[in-house]
């Protein structure tokens, strides 16, 4: 069961995340995640882990629901559960927010696995935050 309280990541809508009718262009929600996710686990721990062993994570799957598109100039909170599934999977439960939402904008649930050297999967270092 994911814990009960989400990490939360701010991140400012510019320009350029938006498209032609002004609203977040469907895949920047991907970005959000991601950048989400990097906060979770550190960028300087996942660094090392890439640097230095050759390991880190690729997305296997990703189901997104769009209910209300964020728009250029918002300040969208990231709420991010997760839970460890298994030796070699870990769930990413999110939600993108816009300011004063009575419901998420964008939800995505998304499973990583881990990968080792020359790409093969191998299970999901010891990390604290998957405890």
């Amino acid at each position: 069961m994911p814990q009960p309280d989400p990490h939360i990541f701010k991140t400012q809508v510019y320009y350029e995340d938006t498209d032609h009718s002004g609203v977040v262009y469907h895949a920047n929600y991907l970005k959000f995640f991601e950048r989400a996710r990097e906060d979770i686990i550190g960028i300087q721990r996942l660094s090392d882990m890439w640097h230095n062993d050759g390991v880190g994570f690729a997305v296997y799957t990703a189901d997104l629901r769009y209910q209300d598109g964020a728009v250029f100039g918002d300040l969208l909170e990231i709420r991010t559960r997760w839970e460890k599934q298994g030796d070699y999977r870990v769930v990413f439960f999110h939600e993108a927010w816009r300011p004063k939402g009575t419901k998420p904008a964008v939800t995505c649930t998304l499973e990583l696995v881990c990968l080792g050297p020359e790409k093969r999967l191998m299970p999901i270092p010891d990390l604290e935050i998957f405890y």
